[in-house]
């Protein structure tokens, strides 16, 4: 059995974040575990047409490694996975990483303090600490439409695009209509002969303005850092103005919906399609999306969008609940993720061998975010309760790794055998979490990824960034039950 202080399981965004602050306090002990043979994370696994953030480049990166060579401010793909890949050579963290890995299970050992990370591979690693960058969107979320299985064409998810399918002449079934099937239609629409979408609810979408970074500012931005985070700034602050409509505040809301419906107007004449297209619910209940190509898309004459509800899958294509089939030779999911069922890929064990999908059965609760009761000496990178709907979520990652990193090093400095939030705080907190809940838009009468089957809004951190911020600045230690070793 291999021994480490600290076990990270994967090396996406939120794992590599953690492996860099990690050596950055001396910290040199530990292994990244990755099932892929790459880094990066979703941006390793979502390889659609099309595929990029919808928050700027220079903001969906570390502080503490900028980039002023973006090509776009809203790069794609291929260009943000090279920027990950870049940071885990900067940083040394290739040597810590265990590519092609995956993790099955974690057993915490009350008598030694430890956890036995195992690996399908059948490879044991014992650490003091573990520390999951699972995050939220890793497990794709395929709907359990009766007679899936007899479709006669091509189909997959578009988390795990079939690159191998030419769509070019082809009549293309696509269901869902939401953060990633915005990105793809367009591309989908452009190859395809005819394409279906199939839409349960419409989303409020505003304009990206993307455009290229000229070479100017690439050099300004090299030579001068201070302009470059002057604009991460800006970039920020702008979320901050648009938490502002999730908080309930009106004027913001009517902002945004005013921004959202021009928009919409703009591009989208025919009245029935504008129709079908505008969202019946507060704007922010749902994810609020960016595009510059989605209605353009929706509006090309070989785009057929479908809103009655789907009754099943044929051999043929997709059939609604008025028994109508519409012909597909291919099928594409763009359903997203198991959101909810947070941390799924890995079973933990924690105190007395309790599962955390057990203790978890009402929905995921964890201590700002990054710790639960019942299970020490484990922490969570993009927990539950941080998600966010205005800003870049690898600001919030910072912040929690700056967090963990201080409870590692108060761990493995004091010597102590273990570091559990107490039951009472931890209760505590998720209640007031729940009550700040209230004052969001999200728990208006919408479905999203936000909640859980009752209802709960597990994902999301309902306050703004800055409060998070100030939120994560130190641990208090007096919320922990502390054992020495």
């Amino acid at each position: 059995m291999t021994t480490k202080q600290v076990v990270i399981i994967g090396a996406g965004m939120s794992g590599l974040c953690m492996g860099v602050q990690l050596k950055q306090q001396g910290i040199n002990d530990f292994v990244i575990l990755e099932r892929s043979d790459d880094v990066a994370g979703t941006w390793n696994y979502n390889t659609y047409p099309g595929c990029g953030c919808d928050v700027p480049s220079v903001f969906y990166s570390y502080s503490f490694y900028l980039n002023p060579n973006w090509s776009r401010v809203y790069s794609l793909h291929d260009e943000i996975k090279q920027y990950f890949r870049d940071c885990a050579a900067h940083f040394g963290l290739n040597d810590h990483i265990q590519f092609n890995t995956e993790v099955e299970r974690a057993d915490y050992d009350e008598e030694r303090g430890s956890w036995t990370v195992t690996t399908k591979g059948g490879e044991t690693i014992e650490s003091r600490v573990l520390v999951s960058g699972l995050g939220q969107l890793n497990v794709p979320f395929t709907p359990d439409f009766e007679g899936a299985d007899t479709f006669a064409g091509d189909s997959f998810h578009s988390a795990r695009w079939n690159h191998g399918v030419d769509l070019a002449g082809k009549k293309v079934a696509i269901i869902g209509n939401a953060a990633s099937a915005l990105q793809f239609i367009p591309h989908v629409a452009e190859a395809a002969e005819q394409v279906h979408v199939y839409q349960r609810s419409a989303n409020y979408v505003v304009p990206r303005n993307d455009r290229a970074y000229t070479d100017s500012e690439k050099q300004r931005f090299a030579r001068f850092p201070w302009l470059q985070r002057l604009h991460r700034l800006g970039v920020f602050l702008r979320g901050e103005i648009m938490y502002g409509a999730i908080a309930n505040k009106k004027f913001f809301q009517w902002l945004l919906a005013k921004d959202a419906k021009k928009y919409l107007e703009e591009h989208i004449t025919d009245p029935e399609l504008r129709r079908k297209l505008t969202p019946d619910y507060a704007i922010g209940c749902k994810r609020i999306l960016v595009s510059d190509n989605y209605y353009q898309a929706m509006a090309r004459p070989n785009l057929n969008l479908v809103t009655k509800p789907i009754q099943s899958i044929t051999p043929a294509g997709v059939q609604t609940e008025d028994g109508e089939v519409l012909e597909a030779d291919v099928l594409i999911y763009g359903t997203g993720f198991q959101t909810t069922d947070l941390m799924a890929p890995v079973d933990f064990y924690g105190r007395d061998g309790l599962s955390l999908k057990d203790a978890w059965a009402e929905g995921a609760e964890a201590y700002r975010g990054v710790c639960t009761s019942e299970f020490p000496n484990l922490f969570m990178l993009y927990g539950p309760n941080t998600n966010l709907g205005s800003n870049s979520i690898i600001f919030m990652v910072e912040q929690q790794v700056n967090y963990i990193v201080k409870c590692i090093t108060k761990l493995l400095t004091h010597q102590l055998k273990s570091m559990e939030v107490n039951k009472q705080v931890l209760r505590a907190y998720n209640e007031k979490m729940q009550g700040d809940m209230t004052k969001t838009v999200w728990v208006a009468s919408c479905q999203s990824w936000y909640k859980n089957a009752a209802g709960k809004v597990v994902n999301n951190w309902p306050n703004s960034a800055t409060n998070y911020y100030f939120h994560m600045r130190e641990p208090e230690m007096s919320d922990f039950d502390l054992v020495d070793g």
